[in-house]
């Protein structure tokens, strides 16, 4: 059975949570803020701020120069929360990460250093440059929240987003992320070269001077919004599209995409299937609304799945991309009926 918009939102009533229009335009702050200082770049901001409502780690990918730790940083900013960076390299210890114990020789007592993970907004510069050792050390902050040392629990900040970049250009001396730690993010984002324009513009606001930015939210403004995302309504049918997007990469003959049999030696994790959703609801809320339509799903299937498909050495061979793969997938895969759509005015 499917619920109407009215009884939905009649269902759902809550004191705390704003109406769609007004958390969307209080997320439209926190862009123009950061659009202030990050010229361009609009997928990427808005994937950023999907990560935000949705509660899931963003993985960037893209050369260097193109404003991804500024982001990151601008974007604490507006939000009153507290910025951590951790730059990766070879000789970076797992203790670096989440902290360690010290014995103190005038009290003759251990105690416990908290590492930089202990923030709102972690920014894990060139994460690939560290071994896969120091790697898992974000495991368990980045599915549990928490951290272990000397078997006691310490739990991060909420919000807690983790943030990493990549760069793609430059592979000596870099380390393959586990599979284990990239299914842990919720999104992969490619960031392209700005357009001429948007270029124009950037080397304009250096040669003027740096633009301050100021807090628009607060964390407790943010917490309000990502549970009022938790309550946009997702039709039965959305969940069940976005789980066979994700079958059809682990048995592509059952959708009659036999040629990607030999393409794909692993397919996406139930995690995607959730990730979709989960972003699905957040791209909702950004959009105005307090439901999830098929486009809001089907929008963020790149940036769910690039990640996530472990091509085979034939696929690799034959220069295909998971971009490429994603694309038949997309194709095979109906997209179902708009719900909620008899009720929209």
């Amino acid at each position: 059975m499917t619920l109407s918009n009215e009884a939905w939102r009649g269902h759902n009533t809550s004191p705390q949570l704003k109406n769609p229009a007004e958390a969307a335009a209080l997320m439209q702050r926190v862009l123009y803020e950061v659009k202030r200082v990050v010229v361009g770049q609009d997928v990427f901001l808005e994937r950023v701020l999907i990560a935000l409502l949705a509660q899931g780690h963003l993985l960037i990918e893209g050369v260097p120069g193109l404003a991804k730790t500024l982001t990151v940083n601008t974007l604490a900013k507006t939000l009153n929360g507290q910025f951590s960076r951790i730059q990766f390299t070879p000789d970076l210890l797992p203790a670096d990460l989440v902290g360690t114990r010290i014995f103190n020789q005038q009290t003759s007592e251990f105690s416990t250093v908290l590492g930089p993970v202990f923030t709102n907004l972690l920014l894990a510069d060139e994460i690939n440059r560290a071994p896969a050792k120091v790697q898992s050390a974000l495991l368990e902050v980045m599915q549990e929240r928490q951290v272990t040392i000397a078997g006691q629990t310490h739990r991060v900040p909420s919000p807690f987003l983790v943030m990493a970049t990549q760069n793609p250009i430059e592979t000596e001396g870099t380390y393959p992320l586990p599979e284990a730690q990239v299914d842990r993010f919720m999104m992969k984002v490619l960031i392209d070269y700005p357009t001429e324009d948007d270029e124009f513009v950037i080397v304009q606001r250096v040669i003027a001077g740096g633009t301050q930015v100021s807090g628009v939210v607060t964390l407790e403004d943010l917490q309000m919004l990502q549970a009022q995302c938790r309550h946009c309504y997702v039709d039965p049918s959305l969940v069940h599209y976005a789980v066979k997007l994700i079958s059809a990469t682990r048995f592509p003959e059952r959708y009659g995409l036999e040629k990607l049999k030999g393409l794909l030696s692993f397919g996406a994790s139930p995690r995607a299937s959730i990730g979709l959703i989960e972003g699905a609801r957040a791209l909702a809320l950004l959009r105005g609304r307090d439901y999830a339509l098929p486009e809001d799903v089907a929008d963020l299937v790149p940036d769910v799945l690039r990640h996530r498909l472990v091509l085979s050495y034939t696929a690799l061979a034959e220069g295909k991309t998971p971009e490429a793969i994603i694309q038949e997938v997309m194709k095979a895969v109906p997209m179902p009926d708009k719900p909620l759509e008899s009720n929209v005015r």
